[in-house]
């Protein structure tokens, strides 16, 4: 497994990531029980994934610390709070007190069944959102660091419902966070012109999320969403040279696989650190681990793609 430095944290991350949250939430989210998604974990770290991401939301810290158990230091464990009370929408302005924030951290930890994090993140932070974030939770997130219950703060966008990257503009531009989760995609790879130049000017720490997703996961997702492009007038494409392209995407990987391409897409990207994937099954986080460690892409199937998508940001790919 290849490592690379995450930014100016100094850490040496493996590129691949395993993320214990997004549709499958280490299995749980498809009926997996716990033990199987302690073993997904335990195997993720057994194949040379060093980067574990999580989040009080996901249900999954829990399992997490179980599988960590006398293996801490083998891994860089990465958490994350929501700025939202629970049962509230996350695109409104209901937000929990500092003390809240505070308490989510201790309860981190202590479904971590460790003493701190190697990074804690504010959790999906929209455009609208970030003032306060940086009025009232960034000097919890300072405290926290000062007291050692982080190593590092971050922050991570709504990428749904902020394709265009608009809060983390804003955030690189305070350059107070050591750490961004950015959308990035074949489909969306704006964060190339709006994000990605920021965090190396600032050597901020990159974790990509959304670089498979629903939309290349299979052929047939893949064509809705070109179909959808196509409709929107944000592409102009045939379906014989949609279908010429997915085909052109598939023969360029070793197994055949739209998705083994999308991870080659995204972790050969300047800039780009740690490329996250999420599953609840063995097999397939060997077959995702195997594609994040593939080669890049042909020049020439990437420049027919950043001419087809890269103007696109608005959508997500999920």
């Amino acid at each position: 497994m290849e490592h690379i430095v995450l930014g100016r944290t100094g850490l040496s991350s493996s590129r691949a990531g395993l993320g214990c949250g997004g549709h499958s939430r280490l299995g749980q989210g498809y009926g997996s029980s716990h033990k199987d998604s302690v073993d997904v974990v335990r195997a993720a770290i057994d194949m040379g994934i060093n980067f574990v991401d999580t989040a009080k939301v996901y249900g999954t810290e829990s399992i997490v610390g179980e599988a960590l158990s006398g293996r801490r230091d083998q891994v860089i464990l990465s958490s994350k709070g929501q700025i939202i009370k629970s049962g509230h929408s996350p695109l409104g302005r209901d937000y929990i007190s500092a003390e809240d924030l505070q308490a989510s951290l201790e309860a981190s930890l202590k479904n971590l069944k460790t003493d701190y994090l190697d990074i804690y993140h504010l959790h999906g932070i929209l455009p609208h959102q970030y003032d306060i974030c940086l009025d009232h939770f960034l000097p919890i997130l300072k405290d926290a660091q000062k007291a050692g219950k982080t190593r590092f703060i971050g922050i991570t966008e709504r990428f749904i419902h902020d394709p265009a990257h608009q809060m983390l503009q804003s955030a690189l531009a305070d350059n107070h966070w050591d750490v961004v989760m950015a959308g990035f995609n074949m489909i969306n790879p704006s964060a190339r012109n709006t994000v990605f130049p920021q965090t190396q000017k600032y050597d901020v720490g990159v974790l990509n999320m959304f670089a498979v997703r629903n939309a290349l996961g299979h052929p047939q997702s893949f064509q809705a969403l070109l179909e959808h492009l196509q409709t929107e007038g944000h592409i102009a494409l045939s379906m014989a040279h949609r279908q010429d392209l997915i085909e052109e995407l598939m023969d360029a990987t070793r197994s055949g696989s739209l998705t083994e391409a999308a991870y080659r897409f995204c972790c050969h990207e300047a800039g780009n650190h740690v490329v996250l994937t999420g599953t609840g099954n063995i097999d397939h986080l060997r077959s995702n681990i195997d594609a994040i460690s593939g080669p890049k892409l042909s020049e020439s199937l990437l420049e027919r793609l950043e001419n087809n998508f890269g103007h696109i940001s608005t959508v997500s790919g999920d």
